[in-house]
Order: structure tokens, then C-alpha cells, then sequence
């Protein structure tokens, strides 16, 4: 590997496609009362209450084997039955729950998932979990855990997707095979520790990805990264 090349590749993303302001937050529109998906560029300081820590946490489990968008509508309905709040979600009944969440898929599983995190957020009382508390929390791998610590908690976790591994492996800087964690080091290492640039990196990196590696064969336009 060129020496300084996954520095050189944030600078690329970041120039072209400027900050992200991810992860986005649900908000009320004032003056229509409409509820929607939105993103923060550059405010850092979000999320600042439990619920919105709380709203990222769902948003982790329901994006699973799934699309950003089929999960949005699934936080809109939490949303309208006042259940971006640990409690009052664990309140509701089965039935409600899951119709609620039902555009995510995996419909069982995720239902389960969701209970378990958020008992262990509750559990929390305001503390920082660790990585590997996270990691024994039915339906958290990895890639969720560090999701959680870097969006929800603020921690200089980076995360690693499918797309990081559809980009790096194309041009040649990782093996689309390498493990979750032997990525995760290799970013790490090659980055400064700042929560800042992990945040928007792996928000860069969806962006790009959704333009040139959503489908086979992947990156063939991509004059950004794979000129």
C-alpha cells in the first residue's frame, strides 16, 4: 500500500462530496408538522438527548440486510406511536411492534434484537458501553457495535460495511475476504484516532458507494477513486 493512501482517499471523498451530517435524526418540520429524515453537516454535537442516542441505536438493528430507507419507515412509525423512548416501546404490545417495524424485514428477529438493546440501554443509566459489552447484546456484531459507539456515544470506533469492502477491494487496498477486524485495523492505524473523521469517512464512503458499487460490475465509473 502507498503510504498515506487511506488518508489521501478521506481527503478525495471529502473534497468532492463535502460533510455528510450523518447519522440523520427524525425532526418535526414547524411549520407543517411533517416529521422528517435529517441530516447535521458539521454539527458534531448530536445527538445530545437519550432519545436521539436511543433513535441511532434502533436505526442500527433495523438497517441490518436492509435498505436506509425501508428503516426510515420503520422509525417514522415508532416515531407516530411516541416509541423513540426505551420505555415506551418495551410498553407496547407485540402486535403493535411489529407492524410498526415490518418494513425493515427480518421481522421476528429484529423484534428481538430491538427488545434486547434497548433493556441494555436502559441498563445503562447514561454510561458509555464498551465494545465488548455491546458485543454480547443479542443482534449486535460488529459492524452495529461500532455504529452505535461512533454515532450514538461519540467513540473513534470505525466502521466497516459492505460497501467499504466493495471500494477498498476494488482498488486493490484490502481483500473483499479479509476479516472485520483486520479492516478495522487497517483504517485505524492509517487514521488519526478523531471521531470527527471516522463519522464522516464511513458516511463518505456509503455516499460514493451507492453511486458507483450499488451494482456489478462495481466501480466501472468510478473516475474518483478507480480513474
Amino acid at each position: 500500500m502507498r503510504e498515506n493512501e487511506i488518508k489521501l482517499i478521506y481527503s478525495s471523498l471529502y473534497n468532492h462530496y463535502g460533510p455528510q451530517g450523518w447519522w440523520p435524526l427524525l425532526s418535526r418540520d414547524i411549520s407543517t408538522k411533517e416529521v422528517k429524515m435529517v441530516n447535521h453537516p458539521l454539527n458534531y454535537d448530536l445527538p445530545k438527548t437519550r432519545n436521539e442516542i436511543y433513535e441511532i441505536i434502533l436505526g442500527t438493528i433495523l438497517t441490518q440486510n436492509t435498505a436506509w430507507n425501508s428503516a426510515e419507515i420503520a422509525l417514522r412509525n415508532l416515531k407516530d406511536l411516541d416509541a423513540i423512548n426505551p420505555q415506551n416501546l418495551l410498553d407496547l404490545d407485540s402486535e403493535t411492534f411489529k407492524q410498526a417495524i415490518r418494513s425493515a424485514g427480518f421481522l421476528n428477529q429484529k423484534s428481538v434484537y430491538i427488545n434486547e438493546v434497548t433493556k441494555f440501554y436502559i441498563g445503562l443509566d447514561d454510561k458509555i458501553p464498551t465494545r465488548k459489552e455491546l458485543l454480547e447484546v443479542k443482534g449486535v456484531g460488529n459492524e452495529t457495535a461500532d455504529s452505535i459507539l461512533l454515532y450514538a456515544f461519540k467513540q473513534p470506533e470505525f466502521v466497516v460495511d459492505t460497501y467499504t469492502k466493495r471500494i477498498f477491494s476494488q482498488i486493490d487496498l484490502i481483500d473483499y475476504n479479509d476479516n472485520y477486524n483486520k479492516i478495522k485495523t487497517l483504517f485505524e492505524t492509517q487514521l488519526p484516532r478523531d471521531m470527527i473523521i471516522y463519522n464522516e469517512y464511513h458516511a463518505l464512503i456509503v455516499a460514493h458507494a451507492k453511486k458507483y458499487y450499488s451494482r456489478k460490475p462495481y466501480g466501472v465509473d468510478d473516475t474518483l477513486l478507480n480513474p
